[in-house]
């Protein structure tokens, strides 16, 4: 028994004595506002003692007595280095952290799961970080566009008379999909659009992000991943991640801009885009425990019109009378229906120009909020948000001499039907992060859902009996949303031996998907009236159009409700070698109840060389799960290919239609990538980063092209078969579906050089950016039963598909740019150069066609263009700042598109009666002046503008 109180005596003895040496620094980090600032790193100066400050700002460093140096950073602060004097007991050391004024621009938190802050030339992949600065300093207003112009990876352009698309911009990243980049907002998955793009532009049969539902007013920074990540953030990672993060504690900031195009081609003056926008955003302290941000934004967004005149004969249902045969003078004889023509139609108020060819009509309301709170050793986050964006956008015109489409008895002289779209985006995420034996947690849930609704105004259904039709009409309404339920836990490990540190990472992932499709009111898509017995209306033996023209009905047929679920667990780990080497290893396993799983992983590293310079690299597998949108769309819609208009019918991929063709149920495309970099300083302040990249994706979803019925061919009859199925009554001409039918590659560099230059108390930054990229389709996959037919595989995939994704966004992109502040003046200059495009036609070149004297040559290439965007800044008062600027400042233009292949003619006033009927021209009939189906920078020209910022 004495044994035993001895041994507990001195067990006792000798934990009063280690408690009596074991001292303790503990402190809060803090901003200038007095709030805290979690996630700071708190260090000891030469050792490999450290801690992370908790949600509440507050550490504790155990140490033994003694004189210490500490540093205290973060992401977007100043370090600071504090000296600490340890003798007994506890010793308090609150620490301010002062904001840097370069670090948001190089700080970034995307990609790693350490709480160890770096910047972007000390990460192991490619980041760029936007600044809430470089967000307001430039006549762009909304965040794609921002981003087309600032960062060289990413192009976004505005499309024109394409459905929902004219609202929704498509967007790619590294010359990929819309889809195959995923968006964060403060590090949690962003839902994506309703909208699935059917219509003959970039990203055609994707489902992309609205960006553009987020208020520019309410970001602090953007974060862009250059990298596949699905192994750290799941499906959609494939070209990288967009991670955008919301402002905090901040005070009020209020700006107003006023806006117009001020531009001239063609020999016309145009005055039209004028745009009037108001941000604000503002933070507020919620006593000492936390804070509430809030950011709105109101953007009125005129359209624009860049048409040209139309050259078909306007009442000879659009296609010139076959020249007599014996005329000797064809083109005099041309001339001559021609000028009966202009007559006719100058008699009856027809007008040549009857298009609305650029940018639609947008009104956007934006309200997004960013909230923390303490309680305790739990910090309660959140944010919340709801956009509505209401559109107005055209489609074709309709003439009156084209009887199946027009009642004449409604429009004498024909119509510019209009697309209207109601957009709600809602979005909510809430959370609780601590630290509990050590580790970090972090449990949230993430909702957000996109509903689109469409109006259609200014036209007609056509099948109805004469005078009877309504001229506006509900077409129905799409539905997407999503829920998101994180659980994540990390801790830091430091180590004296070779692995000086390791940052371990562990998480799952519960998500629900749901889709739905909302039918329009039965006239909207109605073969006349079918409720009341009314038949539809026909012209001789032709039926006329069913449905609202432009944009017929979602029928009741089309109506669906779709969801599904996924699971995930990943395991992220990165480790310190040293200071030189910096090692990471990530893995993911995810289950989805439609279609199975996958596994995909990444493994990075970065070496420092000497100095500052370093190599880095990656090499990782990436998957997109096939979205429901791609599963289950379904439609009629009109479409005009060379003039014609087409009713096209769009199965799901569950149809027994996409059966007939031997296609199988949608399984998620794969990709492996490869990326090596050097990075580094030269001299004080030149920062520069190199990085090459290669993407390999299997098994990429297209939207077919379209197979069209038509002839008696043994390939027609077959496609002729298969539509009589679906439509008895022969309306529909066409159908296309969703498949997994090519391979691709892309292969790319980044460039980035950043240089500050301190002129006594003037700063100049020059930054020069660049991407140069190339995706090959590798491989094309028709499914057995079409394999051994070309005709049916070129319908599958045909030229201008394959264009869409090799050359219809730059293959490169290079940013210049140069700021100057002195003294209360600050100028910006930006020069970006957008590389080339090409449209490819469906047809091959060399191709004689019927009625066509010349063999068809209507593939396209736009040469590179520079658009240079200047802003001068005054700082009025110490609250108060005004801005005027333009952006392409010097009115730069795309290429014209041709008007006559032929010849190449790029001359808008060339004679109309040289394009023979079929319409083979990039015009559209002399309608698009500029290239359609695939865009650089858009094609509005000059942009001039004015902004009064004020803080207080």
């Amino acid at each position: 028994m004495k044994k035993i109180y001895s041994v507990l005596f001195t067990y006792a003895l000798t934990m009063l004595s280690a408690a009596l040496m074991a001292q303790s620094i503990r402190g809060t980090v803090t901003d200038p506002a007095g709030q805290p600032i979690p996630g700071a790193t708190v260090s000891v100066a030469n050792s490999n003692r450290g801690t992370v400050s908790n949600p509440s700002g507050n550490y504790t460093l155990s140490v033994e007595p003694g004189s210490y140096q500490l540093q205290v950073s973060s992401v977007g602060y100043e370090t600071t280095t504090l000296p600490v004097t340890v003798q007994t007991g506890e010793t308090v050391a609150d620490v301010t952290l002062r904001e840097s004024a370069t670090a948001l621009q190089e700080v970034a938190v995307i990609g790693s799961r350490s709480a160890t802050a770096r910047t972007n030339i000390q990460t192991p992949v490619p980041v760029d970080v936007i600044s809430a600065r470089e967000l307001k300093s430039y006549a762009q207003t909304d965040v794609t566009q921002i981003l087309n112009f600032v960062a060289p990876s990413f192009s976004s352009n505005r499309q024109t008379v394409s459905d929902g698309t004219d609202h929704i911009d498509p967007a790619s990243l590294r010359g990929l999909g819309p889809d195959q980049v995923l968006v964060l907002i403060n590090g949690k998955r962003r839902h994506s659009t309703a909208l699935v793009n059917i219509n003959g532009t970039f990203g055609r049969g994707t489902v992309g992000t609205d960006l553009n539902a987020i208020p520019v007013a309410a970001i602090e920074r953007i974060e862009v991943l250059r990298d596949g990540a699905a192994a750290q953030y799941g499906s959609d990672a494939i070209a990288g991640v967009i991670n955008i993060v919301l402002k905090k504690d901040t005070p009020w900031a209020v700006s107003a801009l006023y806006g117009q195009s001020l531009t001239n081609t063609l020999g016309r003056n145009f005055t039209d885009g004028r745009t009037t926008q108001v941000d604000l955003s503002k933070g507020f302290k919620l006593g000492s425990k936390g804070f509430f941000n809030i950011g709105a934004q109101y953007l009125d967004r005129g359209a624009t019109n860049r048409g040209g005149v139309d050259t078909r004969p306007l009442l000879y249902r659009g296609v010139w009378p076959a020249t007599p045969a014996g005329t000797m003078d064809v083109a005099a004889y041309r001339q001559q229906l021609k000028a009966t023509d202009d007559a006719r139609a100058q008699a009856a108020g027809l007008d040549r120009n009857n298009m609305r060819v650029g940018n639609a009509a947008v009104r956007n309301l934006g309200l997004l909020t960013n909230g923390a709170y303490n309680l305790g050793r739990t910090e309660l986050y959140w944010q919340a948000g709801i956009t509505n964006k209401q559109g107005n956008a055209a489609g074709f015109y309709r003439l009156p001499s084209q009887t199946t489409q027009v009642d004449t008895t409604i429009y004498p002289n024909g119509f510019l039907p209009q697309i209207n779209t109601d957009v709600y985006d809602v979005s909510a995420s809430a959370g609780l992060r601590g630290k509990v034996g050590g580790w970090n947690y972090d449990l949230s849930n993430t909702y957000g859902t996109n509903r689109i609704r469409f109006d259609i105004t200014n036209t007609l259904n056509a099948s109805l009996p004469a005078g009877t039709s309504p001229r506006e009409f509900f077409a129905g309404k799409l539905i997407f949303a999503q829920n998101t339920v994180n659980f994540d836990v990390n801790k830091r490990y430091e180590f004296g031996g070779v692995l000086t540190s390791l940052n371990t990472a562990f998480g799952a992932e519960y998500r629900v998907d749901t889709y739905q499709i909302g039918a329009g009111e039965e006239l909207s898509y109605s073969f006349g009236q079918p409720s009341r017995g009314t038949e539809g209306r026909r012209i001789g033996t032709a039926f006329t159009a069913a449905g609202s023209q432009v944009f017929p009905g979602f029928k009741p047929a089309n109506e669906l409700s779709k969801s599904r679920n996924n699971k995930a667990v990943y395991a992220d780990f990165e480790g310190e070698l040293g200071k030189r080497v910096l090692l990471g290893l990530a893995g993911r396993y995810e289950n989805y109840s439609d279609f199975g799983s996958n596994f995909s992983y990444k493994a990075t590293g970065r070496v420092t060389i000497v100095g500052d310079l370093a190599l880095r690299g990656a090499v990782a597998s990436g998957f997109r799960a096939p979205s429901l949108h791609q599963r289950y769309f379904n439609n009629e819609s009109t479409q005009f290919v060379n003039s014609v208009p087409r009713q096209v019918l769009t199965v799901n991929n569950d149809n027994p239609i996409v059966r007939q063709f031997g296609v199988e149920s949608l399984k998620p495309e794969i990709s492996q990538s490869y990326s090596v970099g050097l990075t580094g300083k030269l001299g004080r302040s030149l920062t520069f980063a190199v990085d090459a990249y290669q993407i390999g994706i299997k098994d990429r979803i297209v939207f077919s092209s379209q197979f069209v019925r038509e002839g008696a061919t043994a390939t027609s009859q077959t496609i002729n078969r298969i539509l009589d199925t679906a439509d008895p009554n022969r309306q529909i001409n066409s159908v296309q579906f969703f498949t997994n039918a090519i391979d691709t590659r892309t292969n790319g560099l980044d460039v980035v050089l950043t240089e500050r230059l301190k002129f006594g108390k003037s700063t100049l930054t020059l930054t020069a950016a660049a991407n140069f990229n190339k995706t090959e389709v590798t491989n094309v996959k028709p499914p057995s039963s079409i394999e051994g037919n070309q005709s049916l595989v070129n319908s599958l995939f045909d030229r201008q598909e394959r264009a869409r994704f090799e050359s219809s966004v730059p293959r490169s992109k290079i940013n210049l740019s140069a700021a100057y502040a002195l003294g209360k003046w600050n100028f910006l200059a930006r020069t970006v150069r957008f590389g080339e495009v090409t449209y490819i036609n469906p047809t091959a070149p060399g191709t004689l066609t019927a009625g066509v004297p010349f063999p068809v040559e209507n593939d396209q290439t736009f040469s590179p263009k520079w658009v240079t965007d200047l802003t001068v800044s005054y700082q009025l008062t110490k609250n108060l700042n005004a801005t005027i600027g333009a952006n392409n400042l010097l009115d730069v233009y795309p290429d014209r598109a041709y008007l006559n292949p032929r010849n190449n003619v790029n001359n808008v006033s060339a004679d109309p009666t040289l394009s023979y009927s079929g319409g083979l021209d990039n015009t559209s009939n002399g309608r698009f002046l500029y290239g359609r189906a695939v865009q650089q920078f858009g094609f509005n020209g000059r942009f001039v503008f004015a902004r009064l910022a004020a803080s207080f």
